[in-house]
């Protein structure tokens, strides 16, 4: 007889638990023919949040796997350089020695537009040089205004060392008739003797269109250059300007 105090069940409940079978335990596999061959494998599948999860180093950074190489297709550019019609006839002459260097250095696609009287200037895919665009047109550009062939192709050969300044001599000084004429005789000088003394003493290149004067070279040479000129069209002798010139000349030798 129970106690008391004992829980009652009901004879349903009783007859479930009587008719549950007990589970065999789990037998232990002792054939080594069954066992994977890669056990690797058995813990990437089991975990394969271990792939994605962060690899980091000794010092506590984060390591990333190299982006995957993707294909670059450069963007077609173009440039349009207008030629004066006075200096047609010297692009038609030396055009044999223009487009070598843009087609050969500098990989891009060039054209003259004799109708437009213009150069056109337009990357490729063997383009390489991200500014070989800008020299190009520099290049064509310090042509237009003046310049020889062979001291404009600087432009191609040294990078981001020369450059161009122009300005007129009403800049310099307010000059009208025959004054402006004898301004531009002393820059010039018998049979251009002044001009050439000035640019072997400042290494640049001067050319005197009328009333412009163009100055390519570096920036300091430039300046040397552009004091000289400026004495010149303001009235100083041509001896005071050339002591001046040879006292700068041995300066930069001295420096360089």
């Amino acid at each position: 007889m129970p106690a008391p105090t004992a829980l009652l069940r009901a004879p349903d409940q009783l007859a479930e638990a009587s008719s549950m079978p007990e589970e065999p335990e789990a037998s232990v596999i002792l054939d080594p023919a069954a066992l994977p061959e890669n056990p690797e494998s058995t813990q990437s599948t089991t975990s394969p949040q271990n792939e994605d999860s962060m690899q980091i180093d000794t010092e506590g950074r984060p390591k990333f796997a190299p982006s995957a190489s993707q294909s670059h297709i450069p963007r077609v550019e173009n440039r349009k350089v207008p030629i004066p019609p006075h200096r047609m006839t010297p692009l038609k002459a030396n055009w044999s020695k223009i487009y070598p260097p843009l087609v050969e250095n500098l990989k891009l696609q060039v054209r003259m537009n004799v109708k437009a009287k213009a150069v056109e200037l337009r990357t490729s895919k063997h383009t390489t040089d991200s500014s070989a665009l800008q020299k190009g047109e520099d290049f064509i550009r310090a042509f237009a205004l003046g310049f020889e062939v062979e001291d404009a192709i600087a432009f191609v050969r040294l990078d981001n060392q020369m450059f161009i300044q122009t300005f007129e001599i009403k800049d310099v000084k307010n000059l009208h008739g025959e004054h402006m004429g004898r301004a531009i005789g002393r820059v010039a000088g018998q049979g251009g003797k002044t001009k050439f003394a000035i640019e072997n003493a400042s290494r640049t290149r001067v050319v005197l269109a009328d009333q412009k004067i163009h100055i390519l070279g570096g920036f300091k040479n430039i300046h040397i250059a552009r004091e000289a000129i400026v004495s010149l069209i303001l009235g100083s002798p041509p001896g005071k300007v050339y002591g001046n010139l040879r006292t700068v000349a041995s300066r930069m030798k001295e420096r360089f």
